[in-house]
């Protein structure tokens, strides 16, 4: 089968994602268009444009497919209309996020207009896939309630059609878990606790969450250690050059790994992976660290509960990020007293999960 891959905001995230479909899946013929995961608002509102326009995706856009796959930060009504010979074929479109549950920031711009936008590609598509119930449940819940609020001719059913067709399949984990090579590793009681953060350096990861969890941990005087990791982008929290000014003596590493192998060599040698996230759909860095042993310390809001059990999870405290990070440290603390196992996520492995997709894809052009 001819696939057309297309990627708008290509975070390493949904680049990982999308290598793992078409080196996996590779008895189909595969074309992969990306645009750089920079500019947030201009990309999700004119990437349609920058595709169709620009001369070095001509040539890859005329060939003949039959099947789209993109992600939701794709305009595809943009697409269609640009490139007539697009709307004649299946395009499914995957969720790795939705613009409807993302925390509120005073930096925020323009929000309606790019929920409009994902809006319209959903309706657009032939088939809507969700990394998660709970991103599949907040953008059909966030929709509806904006379509209730627009002054006329709307109605909420326009989405039941879509909602009724679309699916749950989880991003695949391309990494040979640490439960595969030697079993669920325990959580013993160690002289230092290693720690390991590894989410995107923005202000929906909550960095002024660890900040405070760092601070209690030191108050109780716990031995750790801490590595924090993730992909970083122009604009930086502030939180960031406190935490390493202020904890210095606690940080393994602070920054992107170079590589993917010390990506996962950081995961692998971490006895907890901590959360602080406000914005998490399917928490893959997460479900990495957990695959290789870590131990979860998660908030429990956003995709965790769908996760894992209550004994990983703390309370979370939108409003008070000191009463949250208490929370955390006595789950940390208690944790390791326990000598918690970690549990297993062996469903999310790539030789779980690809079968799925390969029928999924299959099915669309049947």
């Amino acid at each position: 089968m001819r696939i057309l891959l297309i990627s708008a905001y290509e975070a390493s995230s949904h680049k990982a994602w999308a290598n793992t479909l078409m080196n996996c899946l590779s008895e189909h013929r595969w074309s992969y268009l990306s645009l750089p995961a920079r500019h947030f608002a201009w990309r999700i509102r004119g990437n349609a444009m920058s595709f169709a326009f620009d001369p070095r995706f001509k040539s890859t856009l005329e060939q003949p497919y039959d099947l789209v796959i993109a992600t939701s930060m794709t305009d595809c009504v943009g697409l269609k209309a640009f490139c007539p010979d697009l709307q004649q074929i299946p395009w499914l479109l995957y969720f790795h996020e939705n613009q409807f549950a993302y925390p509120a920031s005073d930096k925020q711009q323009g929000l309606i207009e790019m929920q409009m936008m994902t809006l319209y590609s959903a309706l657009a598509a032939d088939l809507c896939v969700f990394n998660s119930q709970f991103n599949k449940d907040s953008f059909f819940d966030g929709a509806r309630a904006l379509l209730k609020k627009l002054p006329d001719y709307v109605s909420p059913d326009w989405l039941i059609n879509t909602e009724q067709k679309s699916q749950v399949l989880p991003v695949p984990l391309d990494i040979q878990s640490q439960s595969e090579k030697c079993g669920s590793r325990t959580l013993v009681e160690v002289q230092t606790i290693k720690l390991v953060w590894s989410a995107r350096w923005e202000f929906d990861k909550g960095p002024d969450r660890l900040l405070a969890i760092l601070e209690e941990l030191e108050r109780r005087d716990v031995a750790y250690e801490i590595a924090i990791l993730g992909e970083q982008f122009r604009s930086i929290p502030k939180e960031f050059n406190q935490i390493k000014t202020q904890f210095s003596h606690r940080i393994t590493q602070f920054g992107f790994a170079e590589s993917r192998v010390d990506y996962l060599a950081f995961l692998a040698s971490a006895d907890i992976v901590l959360s602080t996230a406000l914005h998490e759909f399917q928490g893959l860095s997460v479900l990495e660290a957990v695959a290789l042993g870590c131990v979860p310390v998660l908030p429990n809001r956003q995709v965790y509960p769908e996760l894992f059990g209550d004994e990983y999870l703390y309370s979370s405290d939108i409003k008070n990020k000191q009463v949250e990070a208490k929370a955390a440290v006595d789950l940390i603390q208690r944790l390791v007293v326990n000598a918690q196992k970690a549990p297993l996520v062996s469903q999310y492995l790539a030789k779980v999960l690809l079968p799925h997709y390969d029928a999924l894809i299959k099915k669309m052009n049947d």
